[in-house]
């Protein structure tokens, strides 16, 4: 599959500003693993192939294992995530399905449990971000496979 358009060099005052929201996302009250985690379930949710593969070599170079990374589709199945995670993946699922009965006061209640309002918000934008990362790669045909996580970078 061919890139149909660099968005990046074709917009760069639009990509310098979702850039700034990364990196407010970088700095925010939430963990990064967790973070990684949200964007790799959104990315699986719409179907994105290089927000799939940039997250999950981000999970790994952190030390994320690979039995929690592929058990992560079927999360609520699978015994390896906490009762944190599973209020956040929830979330994720929610907002980023809001079409699909906008985001219920129970799955709010349980986000609630697990994270302050600060956090939910912070949560709410990382979804948010990554939801608009993941149509602008799928839209304009990004390449999966190449990316390098800046661990293995360095």
């Amino acid at each position: 599959m061919n890139q149909r358009i660099s968005y990046g060099h074709v917009a760069p005052g639009a990509f310098k500003a979702m850039l700034g929201l990364e990196a407010y996302l970088k700095d925010c009250s939430v963990e990064a693993g967790l973070l990684h985690l949200l964007k790799l379930r959104a990315s699986q949710i719409n179907g994105c192939a290089y927000c799939i593969d940039m997250h999950w070599k981000d999970l790994r170079a952190i030390g994320e294992s690979e039995q929690r990374l592929y058990g992560l589709d079927a999360w609520r199945e699978s015994p390896y995530y906490t009762d944190r995670e599973r209020a956040m993946l929830e979330w994720v699922e929610a907002v980023t399905l809001v079409t699909e009965g906008h985001v219920p006061d129970e799955v709010f209640g349980r986000v609630r449990e697990f994270f302050s309002e600060k956090e939910i918000v912070d949560l709410t934008f990382a979804v948010a971000t990554i939801n608009a990362w993941n149509r602008l790669a799928i839209s304009m045909r990004s390449e999966a496979g190449a990316y390098t996580p800046p661990k293995a970078r360095a």
